[in-house]
């Protein structure tokens, strides 16, 4: 099998891979890119954009139904969940073939298929378990990006427990859910499921929802749910749970005491976990999941990179994208400034 040279790989084509990939073409590298799944990461297919389609679905249907505030009325108003949920997946579709056109139009090589580390300045690309190619590059930027953290005794099955990626695309309304954790993504599906007609609980086990933003804007956003119908309990904590035929029933464990709640299903949006599997023996300094790096993303290793949610938070795909640049540029020897990750703005 040939093996085949470039200047820089990027493994993991997210917001942090292929900003970096292009950056690294503009440069005059010759670059490719290695991706097992969608061009776009986690943000474009399964988070940011996708959730977003699905809020402004939810929007219209709080609007419809509350017409006669704004001097409308409307009969039988319903809607088509299965078309709410091909809608955003169209657009999460197109703007990932987007990312495949800039990366052709920037001239990147783009491998399908999942990289493995084979030795220093070595990748091994294989699709379906098999070695489709060896490529090597003086310089590897891993951009593994991360996955959802899975609860003990609440693993995602698919059917009754979700994680953000089945509660993308639920086959069917559920009438009672529970979320587990208010962060960014719990409260996105909170919000959307409470729209479109669920009744909602919602636990955090902080003692306030949304607990990276300012007080102020938790318990705006605390009120402004509870008005909704949605129930919150934070400094809360799910102690027993027992999976039936087509229900969960569990336990929860409240400041007000203990809690039994029966719902049809079950979001757990406990925040992520680096996607650093196949890293052992590399030499890369590891902590809760994620890759240490050096201001500009170095590891330590010579020749070896890592940037975006694999490296920790804040999980945002412009932090992703700018470390991406820095990186980058740093390789090819210019000048840039470190990233203060104190100083990147966020928004839910």
């Amino acid at each position: 099998m040939a093996e085949t040279a470039f200047d820089l790989i990027v493994l993991g084509g997210g917001p942090g891979g292929y900003v970096a990939a292009i950056r690294a073409a503009q440069l005059g590298m010759k670059t490719a890119v290695v991706e097992r799944e969608h061009l776009g990461g986690i943000c474009l297919n399964w988070g940011c954009i996708p959730t977003k389609a699905l809020l402004r679905a939810s929007e219209i249907h709080h609007l419809l139904h509350h017409l006669g505030d704004y001097g409308f009325a409307a009969d039988n108003v319903r809607f088509d969940l299965s078309k709410v949920v091909a809608r955003s997946r169209a657009v999460a579709k197109q703007l990932s073939s987007g990312v495949a056109h800039l990366l052709r139009k920037n001239k990147v090589s783009v491998f399908d298929g999942e990289g493995q580390l084979a030795g220093p300045g070595k990748l091994a690309v294989l699709k379906e378990g098999k070695e489709i190619a060896t490529l090597t590059a003086p310089h590897i930027v891993l951009a593994t990006g991360a996955r959802a953290r899975e609860l003990p005794g609440l693993a995602a099955d698919g059917k009754l427990i979700w994680t953000y990626k089945q509660a993308m695309v639920p086959p069917s309304l559920p009438r009672r859910l529970l979320v587990i954790g208010a962060g960014a993504i719990g409260v996105e599906f909170a919000s959307f499921y409470l729209n479109m007609g669920a009744e909602v609980t919602l636990i955090e086990a902080l003692e306030r929802i949304l607990p990276a933003e300012d007080e102020e804007i938790s318990a705006f956003a605390a009120k402004a749910f509870e008005r909704q119908g949605m129930k919150i309990h934070t400094r809360a904590k799910v102690s027993a749970a027992k999976k039936g035929a087509d229900e969960v029933r569990l336990a929860i464990e409240t400041p007000a005491g203990k809690l039994d709640l029966t719902v049809d299903r079950v979001i757990v949006a406990i925040g992520i976990v680096g996607n650093v599997e196949g890293l052992e023996g590399s030499g890369v300094k590891i902590e809760r999941t994620h890759v240490v790096t050096d201001p500009y993303g170095f590891t330590g290793v010579p020749g070896l990179y890592a940037i975006g949610d694999l490296c920790g938070p804040p999980w945002l795909a412009h932090k992703a994208s700018h470390e991406g640049i820095i990186c980058v540029e740093k390789i090819a020897g210019l000048d840039p400034h470190p990233l203060d990750t104190r100083n990147i703005p966020g928004c839910t």
